[in-house]
């Protein structure tokens, strides 16, 4: 088998699992057989050991340090991935004799939604299937129901590549918020949230592990009695993550990746300017191209993370993702659910991936045009 190289690589566009920052997967390479100063692989240690606690603790206090969370959050690291929240959430929080609020945004807070139907009443809030689900709502077009056991909103919708670019203000009603395409990728006001919610295979790390932020204050609502130890939320709190065997390498890179958001990007401002000129730079062309790309977002909902378009016809888009394969640009094929094109940008994707993107376009529009 010949030895691939860094040359080798493609821009990879997929929705996830995604881009990795190059500096961490070089260090991850160079420590695999044998953790300095361990004596054996990151993939062979203990979860118990003490280089794995300061891993675990390393990787959760930069994070706090990222996002400015206070001491009254607790963090976890769990397995399942957000589709496992979807269930997780209402069984600890809603009951037969209260409702939860959800927006529904898209595909994925759809199934959020059809999750939380199994384990009590569920009050959408706002709908967003009348305009194709081609933006969030705007600040004010929603109010969260007297006495709702919490509000959902996803933060990003990667299948139609809508997002929010702004904290919602749910006054008393806990704000429970999917962040699995968008987490880390801009600083938010942790305060106004009561639990956050990603899987790491998007901007922090490869799958298998699923960053859970909860106030501490929300175990108090829980209302399950008699749930399955590992959908526990007040026993994994208790446990710290390790109740189980956690996802040991996924979180030895998550390690990793705080590491370079905080030393290499120099935190999550500058992280939000670089995911700025990315996404802005691919928008831009296509809104000069005379309506041969055309974003399905709204231009206040468009994503930075997920960048969605059509073209004139399916068979134009075919030929478009084949070509740009060769071309070693790849994942560019839009959801099964929903066709056309979606180019992921998430925080480790390079601007020069963009800019190769860009000149490729142009190239297939005069050639196709």
């Amino acid at each position: 088998m010949s030895t691939a190289t860094v040359s080798d690589r493609v821009f990879n566009f997929s929705a996830g699992p995604a881009t990795l920052p190059l500096k961490v997967l070089q260090e991850a390479q160079q420590h695999l057989l044998c953790l300095p100063g361990v004596g054996a692989s990151i993939l062979e240690i203990s979860h118990r050991s003490p280089p794995f606690e300061a891993i675990i603790g390393t990787a959760e206090q930069d994070m706090r340090t990222l996002l400015g969370i206070p001491d009254d959050y607790a963090v976890l690291f769990l397995q399942g991935g957000a589709t496992t929240q979807f269930s997780m959430i209402p069984m600890n929080f809603l009951s037969a004799s209260t409702s939860a609020d959800y927006l529904l945004q898209g595909a994925w807070s759809k199934k959020a939604i059809g999750e939380a139907k199994k384990c009590g009443p569920v009050k959408v809030v706002w709908d967003g299937s009348a305009e194709k689900f081609s933006r969030v709502p705007r600040a004010g077009e929603f109010q969260p129901s007297e006495g709702a056991a919490y509000l959902h909103m996803t933060s990003n919708e990667t299948i139609e590549g809508i997002e929010f670019h702004y904290d919602p203000d749910c006054g008393s009603v806990p704000l429970i918020c999917d962040a699995s395409s968008d987490f880390m990728h801009r600083p938010i006001d942790i305060k106004k949230y009561a639990l956050i919610y990603a899987g790491a295979q998007k901007n922090v790390g490869p799958a298998g592990a699923t960053v859970v932020i909860i106030r501490k204050d929300l175990l108090d609502r829980q209302v399950g009695t008699q749930l399955p130890t590992m959908l526990d939320y007040k026993k994994m709190v208790a446990g710290a993550s390790m109740h189980n065997t956690p996802p040991v390498f996924t979180i030895y890179i998550l390690h990793l990746v705080m590491k370079w958001l905080l030393n290499d990007v120099g935190g999550l401002d500058k992280m939000l300017q670089l995911n700025q000129q990315k996404a802005n730079q691919l928008y831009d062309y296509m809104d000069a191209s005379g309506g041969y790309y055309k974003p399905h977002a709204q231009t206040d909902s468009r994503s930075l993370m997920n960048i969605t378009w059509r073209m004139g016809n399916e068979d134009l888009e075919k030929k478009f993702v084949k070509e740009a394969q060769a071309a070693k640009l790849d994942g560019l094929k839009g959801h099964r659910d929903v066709g056309g094109l979606r180019a992921s940008l998430y925080n480790a994707f390079p601007l020069e991936g963009v800019a190769a993107l860009i000149d490729f376009m142009k190239e297939f529009q005069q050639k196709n045009g």
